[in-house]
């Protein structure tokens, strides 16, 4: 999964350079040297999270929810099928059936008709990766939503710089996030609290 992953990710960076005009050359040098420094920045990030967060209580703020993925899996592979709860395979089957039926009619139907369809992946990433992020997607929609009411060119425009602007600036506040946490930095809390 993490080879399609890294793959996926070079081939949309390989397409943004292309967009923009960039060198192919540039930009695989540059995907080596962004590999080079993750390899560094990566454990020490780790390391950071660990001793500034209690990484894996399932009530923190870092659930570490891939773990629980992870530690499943392996225990389907050691022990097969068997470890499944009961009727898991038969749900899987049958919701892997729903959402083939779902993408077959929304490619059939008219545009029209099939805007109405929910898109299984969409509806699958919340059970991948948390329900956070569904909440994120929700209010980014609505803006996007209200956006283009307004002024449809412009959302056209800037809608997709803007969206990528907001997940890089989520992604980029959990480093310094981590080491205030480390320095022991708390935030203020803008509410009061009344006795009953």
């Amino acid at each position: 999964m993490s080879i399609v992953l890294t793959a996926a990710d070079l081939m949309k960076d390989l397409k943004t350079g292309h967009l923009t005009g960039s060198s192919p050359l540039a930009m695989f040098i540059s995907q080596i040297l962004g590999t080079a420094l993750g390899c560094i920045i990566a454990p020490l990030t780790f390391w950071m999270f660990w001793n500034a967060f209690d990484i894996g209580d399932p009530d923190g703020q870092y659930s570490a929810p891939y773990a629980v993925l992870y530690r499943e899996m392996a225990i389907i592979g050691v022990e097969g099928l068997s470890a499944l709860p009961s009727y898991c395979l038969e749900l899987c089957c049958a919701f892997f059936s729903l959402a083939l039926l779902l993408n077959f009619v929304r490619d059939v139907v008219p545009s029209k008709i099939s805007r109405f369809f929910p898109i299984p992946m969409a509806m699958a990433i919340p059970f991948y990766i948390g329900a956070y992020f569904t909440i994120d997607m929700v209010i980014g929609s609505l803006i996007v939503y209200v956006w283009e009411r307004r002024n449809k060119i412009d959302a056209d425009i800037y809608g997709a710089a803007m969206a990528s602007g907001l997940i890089s600036g989520d992604g980029v506040w959990t480093i310094p996030s981590a080491v205030l946490s480390l320095c022991n930095v708390n935030p203020p809390i803008c509410m009061s609290f009344a006795s009953t």
